[in-house]
């Protein structure tokens, strides 16, 4: 396995800023076309000394000491990248997306949401037509000023395309984060502004066309077992790999600028909702989602299958040994 120390080896702190970034990797296997700012953000440091970046190897050792590696996606979506790792971890089940799993069993508790669910909105959605919302939801961590914010929400209202935008109590990082008066009689009827959502409830509601995401790894399977193509808006750790895939390799996503305008938001938001990429972009996420529907089917899914051999092995209580 790669040494993780060696990225920030030799590095001048300006690298981070001064375009270095943009430098093609063709060092590590299953990672075709990507670039160092591509890789976590834990690793992209010139402190050798980090605590992300040597929680990061610790990690990586872990995993070559382990018994097995569980990994939640399936192996129709990353083939490439999964056969670089079994090369050196035999030892990988993929089992997911989890949450398709989960919607099989009977008995298990379904309401997982952090904070309290605004109720508000669900009745909202069901008034729009299908396909024409745009959903904004950051994940539960993300931390935004109050400027981009407003830049977020002024580029959806540019739009004049209807749009649900999640804003959790800790989102906004300033003191006065909360949305002008000016902009909330400007979008009156065709925007909704909701404290919190059951994000997958939304994502599968008809009405939704596309969602602007942070690129956490969780909303990314939902996005695309709801066969919903996204704008992504990456800020740390892995949400820089998971975007350049969705945009690049799976072709089920656009990225948005470091430095977000408003413009920039307007114009992408158009594209994806009426745009010959944002059609081509659904065509190819509604076939991935028919893949992870196939691969935790009860009935010869690759991740069902998983699950029951490590669900075999571990009632053996012993290492468990994947079983042909």
């Amino acid at each position: 396995m790669m040494d993780l120390s060696l990225i920030c080896s030799f590095v001048d702190p300006s690298f981070l800023t001064n375009g270095y970034l943009d430098t093609p990797i063709d060092w590590i296997p299953g990672f075709e076309g990507m670039r160092l700012r591509d890789l976590s953000s834990f690793i992209r440091t010139t402190d050798p000394n980090h605590i992300y970046l040597n929680c990061e190897m610790e990690e990586v050792a872990c995993a070559q000491r382990a018994s097995g590696v569980i990994l939640n996606t399936f192996d129709e979506m990353e083939g490439k990248v999964l056969d670089a790792i079994k090369a050196s971890l035999p030892r990988v089940l993929t089992v997911g997306p989890l949450f398709l799993l989960l919607n099989q069993m009977k008995g298990v508790p379904r309401n997982l949401n952090l904070f309290e669910e605004d109720r508000g909105y669900k009745e909202w959605l069901n008034s729009q037509k299908h396909a024409s919302v745009v959903y904004v939801c950051f994940g539960s961590l993300a931390r935004i000023r109050s400027e981009q914010l407003m830049e977020f929400a002024w580029g959806l209202a540019d739009s004049n395309h209807p749009f649900l935008l999640s804003i959790r109590p800790d989102l906004v990082e300033n003191a006065d984060g909360g949305l002008l008066e000016e902009f909330i009689r400007e979008v009156e009827g065709r925007g909704w502004v909701a404290s919190w959502c059951d994000q997958g409830q939304v994502l599968r509601h008809p009405s939704i066309g596309g969602f602007l995401t942070h690129g956490g790894w969780n909303s990314m399977l939902e996005s695309v077992c709801s066969g919903v193509p996204m704008l992504i808006w990456p800020g740390y750790a892995d949400q820089f790999t998971n975007c350049r895939f969705a945009c690049m390799d799976w072709g089920i996503a656009m990225e948005i600028e470091k430095e977000v305008k408003r413009e920039q938001i307007r114009k992408l938001v158009v594209e994806l909702m009426e745009g010959e990429r944002g059609q081509e972009m659904r065509k190819k996420v509604m076939k991935l989602k028919e893949m992870a529907e196939q691969a935790t089917n009860a009935e010869g899914g690759s991740s069902y299958a998983n699950l029951m051999k490590l669900t075999k092995a571990l009632c053996r209580n012993k290492d468990w040994q994947i079983e042909e």
